[in-house]
């Protein structure tokens, strides 16, 4: 295998998991005072990550919650954000322009601040109501928060017993996932490393993984031309510039949401000829419980598209960490 260090991805996911009980006191808190709603607040890969959080929780709660585009909130607003809301954010660096003028704006109206920053010297850090400083695992951060809120409002009552197969298993089964997908993964970066185009296919809790992956790690940091397609549309559109040589990979997960792209899966084959369909059921997550598979189904299709990066960095001998323009330009 190429460059991958299964115990630094063990100790990541644990250390993030460990961070559940400072989560739980913040959203407590939260949940102490009166608010009307949650609002996940980001852009690019972070707003990607807000769409996953909006779509876990949407399903399984009747509180109201939706997601804001940092940039877009710049410059129209949202009237359902107000002093009663709570505004979960994430950064890495901590000094997105967007997401520090957004910040500003949001104190200014006077929601209630979430951030999960990873470098806890930035000054986003310092603006936030409540901060929560670790590396990396960002869609996992932002679930414990939904989770924990959800079980505030009885509406998770399995909550224990799901974190105690997470914290037990969930490291060391993503750990395997890796492993198990590295074949694959390397045939895959061979045949598509220099695609033209690559469509990527997906829905319901990774949607928004799909997006971003499209988006931030095949374009931003491959510098490969792609496109992301929600399976529900699919067939209205996309289908019809379907080719025998189109590059189409469809993300088959185990949430609610699964039909809608396995309708896409079963009709590929009979236009398409360089397809490949990627199952979250084709992996094991020993020590995970069935009924859980859904709800972490992005993480499993992250890690098989964590060992698609490093064969394509190396084969494409491009270090993902050089950008052409992203903080190189003024913009």
């Amino acid at each position: 295998m190429y460059k991958f260090d299964g115990e630094k991805k063990r100790k990541s996911i644990e250390g993030a998991l460990k961070l559940r009980p400072e989560i739980n006191q913040i959203a407590d808190k939260l949940w102490e005072d009166v608010f009307d709603n949650i609002c996940w607040f980001g852009i690019g890969g972070t707003y990607a990550s807000a769409m996953q959080a909006y779509i876990h929780m949407k399903e399984k709660t009747n509180i109201e919650v939706f997601y804001e585009h940092a940039a877009e909130f710049l410059t129209t607003g949202n009237k359902r954000i107000t002093e009663k809301t709570i505004v979960i954010i994430s950064s890495v660096t901590g000094s997105t322009t967007e997401m520090v003028d957004g910040v500003k704006k949001l104190k200014q109206i006077g929601a209630k601040i979430v951030g999960f920053i990873d470098i806890a010297t930035a000054q986003l850090a310092q603006d936030v109501d409540y901060l929560i400083s670790y590396p990396e695992n960002e869609q996992l951060k932002f679930f414990m928060f939904a989770d924990r809120i959800m079980q505030l409002n009885g509406e998770f009552d399995d909550y224990e017993e799901y974190y105690a197969e997470l914290d037990e298993h969930l490291a060391e089964a993503l750990v395997q996932v890796e492993i198990d997908a590295d074949k694959f993964a390397l045939e895959f970066a061979e045949l598509h490393h220099k695609d033209d185009i690559h469509y990527f296919v997906g829905t319901g809790n990774q949607w928004g993984a799909t997006y971003s992956y499209a988006m931030c790690y095949w374009e931003e940091q491959h510098w490969i031309r792609t496109k992301s397609v929600q399976s529900a549309e699919f067939f209205h559109g996309m289908f019809e510039i379907v080719d025998r040589d189109t590059n189409v990979t469809v993300y088959v997960g185990e949430d609610s949401q699964r039909s809608l792209s396995e309708r896409v899966a079963k009709f590929i084959p009979q236009i398409c000829g360089r397809y490949t369909i990627i199952d979250t059921k084709d992996y094991k997550l020993s020590g995970i419980s069935g009924k859980y598979r859904g709800s972490l189904s992005h993480h499993v299709m992250h890690a098989v598209n964590n060992r698609i990066d490093v064969h394509i960095e190396h084969l494409n001998r491009h270090p993902m960490t050089i950008r052409r323009y992203y903080r190189q330009l003024d913009y």
